[in-house]
């Protein structure tokens, strides 16, 4: 997606390519830790690469503050992080994730003596430091900033691949080692806030990116859905979620870079691209739909064997502030296909063909958008296999 970005936009930052590639080793030293230490080591060195390239276009302001501001809210995260594993070692004496596992099988958190108001102070600690990092509401304060102030290759990195490392983690942590109803309550409440939040804030939004960031925020509040449920199914829909989310995100920043070279930056630059590059409009179109769910696009199917989760476990409410939500959320996702066919712009826009790889990589993902609900069944086995390794 970013091969000719550098050219464009000349950028001589050969650094970027290398900390893109050393936080993907961090995610994926996260996702193989069995350690609350290795974990937090993984965290950090991940944290660390992201600040750098939030702050990669030196000469821009907006840049540099979104590096300056992701690093001081980052800090203060990831010290509640390592505070709250400090804790739980002060209180259980180890750190591991199977050792904890068996200290936590039928142990009873309560807020009522010593030694559980401690481990309860150190789980939640860890749970908030998880939920800045991975956008959720009431810690999602950076994201529309960070994401609006990146240059557009590192927001379309930091909306696809940390949310993918982190969920996987916080299932590790919280569904196999600390499992308890107490901790329901609270992603509970995160799933249904981040979906209400993400689904009214981004219908005031008139800038793309600021658009997508508070989408990645509703999104995330959809696929704690299925984390908050707790059960197998809970956790295969959540990959399900993820894996369809990813999809969506990859084609819309695909796009977005693409028409990145007239300066694309409000969804009113989009006027009239249906006349002006029919194909893309299309394709951003579906791609629309499948985020705002309707069938029988992919995004309509992740949603619906979320609610189906949250049906399964009991959480009603859940599954009916999801569907209310994803309502509303068809407001702005319907915009863009409003502007696109419907409206005419004052200044025309020709845009530029796209380079062979973005166009590769668009074809790749709107078949998959568009095709996934006519033979899912071998991603769901896949998924179901996967949600039983992760939580056994």
């Amino acid at each position: 997606m970013c091969l000719d970005y550098f050219k464009e936009e000349s950028l001589n930052a050969f650094e970027s390519i290398v900390l893109i590639l050393l936080s993907t080793r961090s995610m994926l030293l996260m996702i193989s830790a069995y350690d609350l230490i290795a974990m937090y080591l993984a965290i950090e060195l991940q944290s660390l690469c992201f600040y750098v390239i939030a702050a990669l276009k030196r000469d821009s302001e907006f840049s540099t503050e979104a590096g300056l501001k992701y690093f001081i809210l980052g800090a203060f995260s990831s010290g509640i992080l390592l505070f709250g594993c400090s804790m739980i070692y002060g209180f259980t004496g180890v750190t591991n994730f199977e050792e904890l596992a068996k200290i936590f099988t039928g142990y009873k958190i309560t807020l009522f003596g010593a030694q559980s108001s401690g481990i309860f102070m150190g789980i939640l600690f860890i749970a908030v430091g998880f939920l800045f990092k991975i956008t959720a509401v009431p810690f999602h304060m950076w994201a529309p900033d960070v994401y609006e102030g990146s240059p557009t290759l590192v927001t379309a990195f930091f909306s696809i691949a940390p949310k993918i490392s982190i969920l996987a983690n916080m299932v590790r942590v919280f569904i196999y080692s600390f499992y308890d109803p107490t901790w329901q309550q609270l992603f509970f409440f995160c799933s249904i806030a981040s979906m209400i939040l993400g689904a009214l804030a981004a219908m005031a939004q008139n800038k793309v990116k600021r658009l997508l960031a508070y989408s990645s925020i509703g999104h995330v509040g959809y696929l704690f859905i299925g984390f908050s449920c707790g059960t197998i199914e809970g956790i295969q829909s959540l990959l399900i979620g993820v894996f369809i989310y990813v999809l969506m995100t990859i084609n819309v920043f695909a796009i977005v870079l693409a028409l990145r070279q007239n300066r694309f930056k409000y969804i009113a630059d989009l006027g009239a691209l249906a006349k002006t590059n029919p194909i893309l409009a299309i394709t951003l179109s579906i791609t629309m739909f499948s985020y705002a769910g309707i069938p029988p696009l992919a995004g309509f199917c992740s949603k619906f064997y979320l609610f189906f989760a949250a049906l399964g476990c009991g959480a009603y409410l859940l599954a009916l502030i999801g569907v209310v939500t994803s309502v509303i959320s068809c407001f702005y996702y319907i915009r863009f296909v409003k502007i696109m066919y419907f409206d005419t712009p004052k200044t025309w826009i020709l845009y530029k063909p796209m380079d062979r790889e973005k166009s590769l990589l668009l074809a790749i993902t709107l078949f998959f958008i568009t095709f996934f609900f006519l033979y899912p069944s071998p991603f769901f086995l896949v998924t179901h296999q996967m949600a039983l390794s992760l939580c056994l």
